[in-house]
């Protein structure tokens, strides 16, 4: 039977990255954009992520999601990633995939790596 990878969806931040693995969180220099509800130390000077506020505001748990995606406030804010879009469209197709296909994994062997995907036999 071949494997199938699954996303952890809860594991993925607003801008489509996955703190799973994370040296700072590792190190507890960064508790998660997650876990700390985007108050992180990327973040101190300006507050709250900007894009994890706005996934709150349109309620979507990462950007690919929004109806508005893309949008320019996405690219201006993460201005270090020119992929963004693309990353985040592949996550919004994936989610959609995963959802529409719905595995019931009740009795399944499950295991979760380090790049928030789990593997189903």
């Amino acid at each position: 039977m071949q494997d199938l990878k699954i996303i952890d969806f809860t594991t993925i931040t607003a801008c489509g990255e996955c703190c799973t693995g994370c040296q700072k969180k590792a190190q507890g220099i960064c508790r998660g954009c997650i876990e700390a509800d985007g108050y992180v130390p990327e973040w101190e000077k300006s507050g709250r992520c900007k894009i994890h506020t706005c996934t709150r505001e349109h309620h979507v748990s990462f950007c690919g999601l929004c109806s508005e995606f893309p949008c320019e406030r996405l690219t201006s804010v993460i201005h270090w990633n020119p992929n963004v879009v693309e990353q985040l469209s592949t996550l919004a197709r994936q989610y959609r995939e995963q959802e529409k296909n719905a595995v019931d994994c009740h009795g399944a062997e499950t295991i979760h790596t380090n790049d928030c995907e789990t593997q189903i036999r």
